[in-house]
């Protein structure tokens, strides 16, 4: 059996082998208009979800080292403009059936704050958005912690208030793709019928403390019971529209609305799965099943240590888009079309991207990976955007909300 450190050592030297299947083929540097570069680089880019660290957390490496591997990494989120970013702290759910799961978020924060420290010339940890632009005026990137797969919290607000004390500053209400005890996920039966009485207490927790309550992957009766709780606005880090692709994982027009009423914020996840159905129903066929399935992981896991967990999952990371052919692939253009429809459905004061990369997204045409960010730019201005309203789109209306949020955090008793 591999212990912890073995396997990252074993795994830094011989990373694992992925199926051709899952790679995009590379493009070639895309055109980008004068103006969209212009524009692109004097802008705010605050990406609402990134999966930083996964490939480093399993294979070991810097996120400070740029690679051929995967969607991200510190010199090509440069490249492509990023300014600041929610930091995945991912936790799957195959931590969950052993209880694994908050020994994991406690070991990928660790790990985050160590990249971070390793990576100090470039990168600093934000708490609030006065340390967001603090950092920025120094030219670096500020990292936000955003804790995926909440399961952690169950029962136990001290584990929320612990995570906080490490510099954990966003959370999603549920857990990834499974329900827990206290708030109903997207993509299982409901077992709360939204969140129970303890749900309703983290919340206010969270509320006090002043961390961002994040309702991606949770269910529709979890999104609408945590707007109508929560004191400051809500935020779906990284979504899709339900009325362009009818998946439980999207959310309907109704509840973007309510969310868009208090002053939330929707964040775009970039891949075509969410925003584009004729590219996710061919990925649907080729996979036979969802995206989302998790019914085999109980069997898969039963009895394994945390480290066997690891060896287990670590051929996952990073998740990469499928290659898809030419004739249903999503073009920049098309994507863009779906956040038309979320402005003329709510405004663009609640509009924001979340990316999701090295999360899975399957990349729109023409796209290699986080440096082509500035392709929507150019695409936005194709579609007669204001550059007022690029720029609330790439973090305005994030930094906003951030600010309420983190600012209308309560005094915490010692």
């Amino acid at each position: 059996m591999l212990t912890r450190r073995r396997f990252l050592r074993y795994a830094a030297v011989a990373p694992v082998a992925l199926s051709p299947a899952v790679w995009s083929a590379s493009p070639s540097v895309p055109q980008i208009s004068a103006r969209a570069m212009t524009i692109h680089k004097r802008a705010l880019i605050f990406d609402g979800h990134v999966h930083a660290l996964d490939r480093e957390f399993y294979h070991g490496g810097s996120m400070g080292t740029q690679t051929t591997v995967g969607q991200w990494d510190l010199p090509r989120a440069r490249e492509g403009g990023v300014g600041a970013f929610f930091l995945s702290v991912f936790t799957p759910e195959e931590y969950y059936p052993a209880r694994f799961e908050t020994k994991q978020a406690l070991r990928r924060i660790d790990h985050a704050l160590r990249q971070l420290e390793m990576n100090r010339d470039h990168v600093e940890l934000a708490l609030n958005s006065a340390d967001i632009q603090r950092i920025r005026a120094k030219g670096k990137m500020a990292a936000v912690l955003d804790l995926e797969g909440s399961y952690d919290l169950d029962g136990d607000l001290g584990v929320l208030r612990e995570l906080y004390a490490l510099g954990l500053r966003s959370a999603q209400l549920s857990a990834h793709n499974w329900n827990q005890n206290y708030a109903d996920a997207c993509c299982s039966p409901p077992k709360s019928n939204g969140l129970n009485d303890h749900g309703r207490d983290v919340i206010r927790e969270m509320n006090r403390l002043g961390m961002v309550i994040n309702v991606s992957h949770s269910s529709d009766e979890t999104i609408s019971q945590a707007i109508d709780v929560s004191d400051v606005p809500v935020v779906a880090t990284h979504h899709g529209l339900r009325t362009v692709n009818n998946i439980p994982r999207n959310m309907p027009d109704i509840l973007l609305k309510k969310l868009a009423a208090k002053g939330g914020i929707f964040g775009f996840q970039i891949g075509s799965e969410f925003a584009y159905p004729k590219e996710y129903d061919w990925l649907t066929a080729q996979r036979k099943k969802t995206f989302w399935d998790t019914a085999s992981i109980p069997d898969r896991v039963k009895g394994k240590t945390i480290y066997e967990v690891d060896e287990l999952v670590a051929p996952q990371f990073p998740m990469l888009g499928a290659q898809v052919p030419e004739s249903v692939m999503m073009k920049v253009d098309d994507w863009v079309a779906v956040v038309d429809k979320a402005i003329e459905l709510v405004g663009e004061d609640h509009v924001a991207i979340g990316t999701d990369f090295d999360g899975g997204p399957t990349l729109a045409r023409g796209m290699r990976d986080v440096r082509d960010l500035p392709m929507i730019t150019d695409a936005m201005l194709r579609r007669g955007y204001s550059e007022e309203r690029i720029d609330k789109f790439w973090g305005g209306n994030l930094l906003r909300v951030f600010g309420q949020v983190t600012h209308a955090s309560k005094t915490i008793a010692s």
